[in-house]
């Protein structure tokens, strides 16, 4: 049944552009069992990371031939299976792309992703032209539901997610534990553990901490862990971490912070 609206000075809808943030899998693999398994160990240590998140898939990568194929059902269903909503395809060859649409995918052909690398710390030199930011009071970014308080010492094994927000940690983060926000992350206290910021995306998240002694540091997927050791300028003392874009992708660029 057509629904026609009795006065056409008011419709029954209106059609505008609107903006909405995706996440990219971007292959690296046809093996959709190799896929799975990671993305498992990645829920595993992140349970309930990813919340019904609309995705593209990005084929690139892969190079794959126009008489190539990806078996994308079951790609399709590991996604939905843990929690992505896929939408649309980048990359794609013709026979693919058509096979694609017949899933109910996009054509994303035009979509831009961020490419993103892992750095060395930045140097104090590199890091000159930016203004220090007093440690008792690091600058906030603007959260709509405000900012998570944790006011207890958060031990191994334990997690922590502000979603959409900042997390403000008044205690120390041990070894062991992980702290992720979709914004800023403060500690104020020793940062011991895990901290990913600008979970889903945010490239402006930055990262705060008393006491710079991270197992792991993540801004919008660039990360660094201890494996590679923190200079003395910054290991142990007050510093901040932010991303850093460039021609080459983007970095994370690690500085102490002064009062």
């Amino acid at each position: 049944m057509a629904i026609v609206s009795e006065d056409p000075s008011q419709p029954c809808y209106d059609i505008k552009s609107a903006d909405l943030s995706l996440l990219a899998l971007v292959l690296k693999t046809t093996d959709i069992q190799a896929v799975s398994f990671a993305l498992k160990q990645q829920m595993a240590e992140t349970p309930g990371f990813f919340d019904q998140d609309p995705v593209v898939v990005d084929v690139t990568a892969l190079g794959l031939e126009p008489d190539q194929m990806l078996d994308l059902e079951a790609l399709l269903s590991v996604l939905r299976e843990h929690q992505f909503v896929p939408l649309a395809i980048k990359g794609a060859q013709e026979a693919l792309l058509v096979k694609a649409k017949g899933l109910g995918l996009v054509d994303a052909s035009d979509a831009r992703i961020r490419r993103s690398v892992l750095v060395e710390e930045a140097s104090p030199a590199a890091a000159a032209p930016r203004e220090p930011v007093p440690a008792v009071s690091p600058p906030p970014m603007a959260a709509p539901l405000g900012a998570m308080v944790v006011d207890k010492p958060l031990r191994s094994g334990q997690q922590v997610y502000a979603k959409g927000r900042d997390l403000i940690v008044l205690a120390m983060v041990n070894a062991g534990a992980e702290v992720i926000a979709d914004g800023h992350i403060h500690v104020y206290g020793a940062l011991r553990g895990k901290a990913i910021a600008g979970a889903r995306g945010n490239t402006q998240a930055q990262i705060f901490a008393q006491v710079m002694e991270p197992e792991l540091i993540s801004i919008a997927g660039v990360y660094r862990t201890s494996e590679n050791a923190l200079p003395k300028e910054v290991l142990g003392q007050v510093a901040q971490v932010s991303l850093q874009s460039g021609p080459d992708g983007d970095k994370l660029l690690i500085t102490p912070l002064k009062s």
